[in-house]
């Protein structure tokens, strides 16, 4: 495994981060293909054993089953200052702003709720899992701010966002004397390479870690067209970010699977190994060992400017979507993100 700074941070992380999305009560949450405690710890723990120091999870997923999950394997299987977690909290809902909770009182709600979960005293990275329109961005600098002067959160970071807000929010924060985003948590890969517009250069220019999800397009960049996995036919997001660009995108697909067989490894390591020369750290979620495998491996590939080249070169704009088609939502469509298909509220 190979280790890279984080940003402006003091935290050393592997070059691959295991994303902790696929771990959490099947039965609990808006995803049905999410991997129980046991399944979820041993896999956890090969990835620990395989060099990987990084994990990245949310109290959004499975109503924070999956922070339950990871803060137990880091305290069973490693010591907690080998490790750098992170994990991410949503905006305020509806009945938050109703019941006139401030944005600085719901960041320690939310800090508090995921060290609970998590059983451990502190979170190397905080994360602020998308743009809050309803609540002022002070606020949510503030209410970070305390959280850090608190010992109870050390770094933080920031996803699904844009360019400007990005710059906004560390602008204002210089300005006010709060801590600045260390990291961004992009959608980007292969097949969705719009960060490269605005956000890459903005993080190369200051230094800000790119810790991208998606990595493998919710695996379509580690199998070929038609070949099926649970989590291509349960998750609806998923399907709803790569649906209407599956021709375009199919060739590129084919360029992996050519790459990958001509050098004799497997097309989730050429995927990898791409997006490794362009971020810091790529969040790679894994449900079974052999994802951990390819994510490993893809640390030691290296590709030619021709490999580049080639699978660079069909690529077409795609359209935004998710919480990122619109500039701006309101807490109830923020809330529709993690709420369809969840059972119980977090």
């Amino acid at each position: 495994m190979k280790y890279v700074k984080l940003g402006n941070s003091n935290l050393k992380v592997s070059k691959v981060c295991m994303g902790c999305m696929g771990f959490g009560d099947p039965n609990n949450g808006m995803h049905t293909w999410t991997l129980p405690e046991m399944e979820s710890l041993e896999i956890i723990k090969n990835g620990m054993d395989n060099g990987i120091n990084f994990y990245d999870t949310a109290i959004g997923y499975q109503n924070g089953t999956s922070e339950q999950y990871v803060g137990k394997a880091i305290r069973e299987y490693s010591s907690r200052d080998d490790i750098v977690l992170a994990t991410k909290f949503l905006p305020r809902s509806e009945e938050d702003i109703k019941n006139n909770v401030s944005g600085q009182q719901h960041i320690h709600n939310m800090v508090d709720k995921s060290l609970n979960n998590l059983g451990l005293d502190y979170i190397d990275l905080y994360i602020y899992h998308m743009w809050d329109y309803n609540t002022p961005l002070y606020d949510i600098l503030e209410g970070l701010s305390e959280v850090i002067e608190e010992g109870k959160v050390r770094y933080i970071g920031i996803s699904n966002c844009f360019a400007w807000q990005l710059a906004k929010a560390n602008a204002l924060a210089e300005a006010e004397g709060f801590p600045k985003f260390v990291s961004i948590q992009g959608h980007y890969n292969l097949i969705f390479r719009e960060e490269e517009r605005e956000m890459i250069p903005l993080c190369k220019a200051d230094n800000i870690a790119t810790t991208p999800y998606s990595s493998l397009a919710s695996g379509r960049l580690s199998r070929m067209p038609g070949e099926e996995s649970k989590r291509l036919k349960e998750d609806f997001y998923a399907e709803l970010k790569y649906k209407s660009t599956e021709s375009q995108d199919g060739e590129i697909i084919r360029r992996v699977n050519e790459i990958a067989n001509s050098l004799g490894v497997s097309m989730t390591e050429v995927s990898l190994s791409w997006l490794m020369e362009k971020v810091t750290s790529p969040i790679v979620g894994a449900t079974k060992m052999h994802h951990v495998e390819g994510a490993v491996n893809s640390v030691d590939l290296k590709l030619t400017k021709d490999n580049i080249s080639y699978l660079e070169e069909p690529y077409v704009a795609h359209d935004l979507v998710g919480v990122m088609a619109d500039n701006k939502v309101s807490a109830s469509d923020n809330e529709k993100v993690w709420a369809k298909h969840t059972k119980n509220k977090i």
